[in-house]
């Protein structure tokens, strides 16, 4: 190789490093840009063309990222479209960059990232078949009956045996009432014979029949008493549709979101929760539910037809409806169809009560709340009593722990004590 040639060859150094420049895309921030997607389950097929769609209400005005946008796509056997709107987050975001090799500079845009879902389309219109409470316990005491130990299917007969046909006890009650009446007349009282070796388990035996929530008689705090799971059951729990909640522009369209919205209390609870820099999902769910509660107690004339009782409730899920007839309903005998009864309806106000207790901090306002049940405050009162609490005025310091005005300090609440202690049973002297 000739000197000459050695001269003209490139040398790497520091100087002839090739820079990039950076830069900030120059587009109006509103207009329609590229989108981050993200496919957990199954991705699509390359040829798969997607679209953007702006959801109603939302401001076009806005950057582009931060608008309330739709990805949906069409393959030849599935659909894609985005689970839950464009992912926020306050720590972090997505941004986009085009590389120009002419010019050697890459321009930088931010993007929104969309999580998507699919439904296979030979099975979007296909219903699930509806299961009857009856029918599927009688299902699960066939498998009991099959494959369960000794103890289960004893239980099984025995629950059998011991099923209670509620419309034949209609026209006995009163008679019932009166005969033992009668035969408790010439019984010794606590003014006759000492009651003390009794008192154990008589209060036990309370215990076990009250028509409430399960507990934690043993808890330190007032949070520790009622778990939130043994409640509102954690598949429904997580059913809970709130993704609309995100869309809506005032306290008005997040009322109107709620299954029972003529509730002064469900309506300062959505406001206090929004008024936080960060709305509680957790609180938001709990009020969700109280109003599905309420509206299911007010349609407590269809919970024997399902279909009317949707219809009644449309955006509440069907697995919330199922789990609120499982639980607070009893099945007729002679119509095979569950029905609300006092009994069924007092184990429905203490469980909701119980998670009013919860999103007001334990101390809840008794006055507004049997307002919009249409009930006597002293009835609720009562309710509140049965979960252990007292019905008193908070003390200024008790206001300013839970961070309520001083105007509250009239309102009557019903504040959870521990250690836990329920009412008890007034005992009548026998007359001399």
């Amino acid at each position: 190789m000739s000197a000459a040639a050695a001269n003209k060859k490139r040398k790497r150094g520091a100087e002839d490093v090739d820079k990039t420049s950076l830069a900030f895309s120059t587009q109006p921030a509103s207009q329609v840009g590229p989108v981050l997607a993200s496919f957990p389950s199954l991705e699509p097929p390359k040829s798969t063309a997607f679209k953007c769609y702006v959801q109603k209400g939302a401001d076009k005005n806005a950057p582009f990222e931060t608008q309330s946008t739709i990805v949906a796509g069409e393959a030849e056997t599935v659909e894609f479209f985005t689970a839950d709107g464009p992912l926020t987050s306050t720590g972090c975001s997505y941004m986009i960059g085009v590389h120009d090799k002419r010019t050697n500079t890459t321009t930088l845009r931010p993007v929104p990232l969309h999580v998507l879902t699919r439904q296979v389309k030979a099975l979007k219109n296909l219903r699930p078949i509806e299961v009857s409470t009856e029918e599927r316990m009688a299902q699960r005491n066939t498998l009991g009956e099959a494959f369960g130990t000794k103890k289960a299917k004893a239980q099984i007969r025995a629950r059998e045996r011991n099923r209670v046909d509620i419309d034949a006890m209609k026209n006995v009650t009163g008679h019932l009432q009166d005969t033992i009446m009668q035969n408790t007349e010439s019984l010794p009282t606590a003014g006759t014979y000492s009651l003390a070796p009794f008192a154990h388990e008589a209060k036990a035996a309370a215990d076990s029949s009250r028509l409430i929530p399960p507990y934690n008689a043993d808890a330190q705090s007032a949070k520790d008493v009622y778990a939130l799971h043994d409640i509102i059951p954690e598949a429904e729990f997580n059913a809970l549709p709130i993704s609309a909640f995100k869309s809506a522009k005032s306290d008005r369209d997040r009322i109107a979101l709620l299954p029972f919205n003529r509730s002064d209390w469900l309506k300062l609870q959505l406001k206090l929760i929004y008024s936080a820099p960060k709305p509680n999902k957790t609180d938001l769910k709990i009020v969700y539910y109280i109003s599905t509660m309420m509206a299911f107690n007010k349609s407590s004339r269809s919970v024997g037809d399902k279909d009317a009782l949707q219809q009644r409730l449309p955006g509440v899920p069907p697995i919330v409806l199922d789990g609120l007839i499982s639980r607070f309903t009893e099945i007729e005998r002679s119509t095979n169809k569950p029905k609300m009864t006092p009994q069924t309806e007092t184990t429905l106000l203490a469980y909701m009560l119980s998670l009013c207790l919860q999103v007001e901090d334990y101390a809840a306002d008794v006055d507004t709340i049997a307002h919009d049940l249409s009930m006597a405050p002293t009835k609720v009162s009562g309710l509140f009593k049965s979960l252990g609490c007292i019905i008193k005025k908070l003390s200024p310091n008790e206001l300013k722990e839970r961070g309520l005005p001083d105007s509250a300090a009239e309102t009557k609440r019903a504040v959870l004590k521990v250690p836990l202690e329920f009412p008890k049973n007034r005992v009548k002297r026998a007359r001399n």
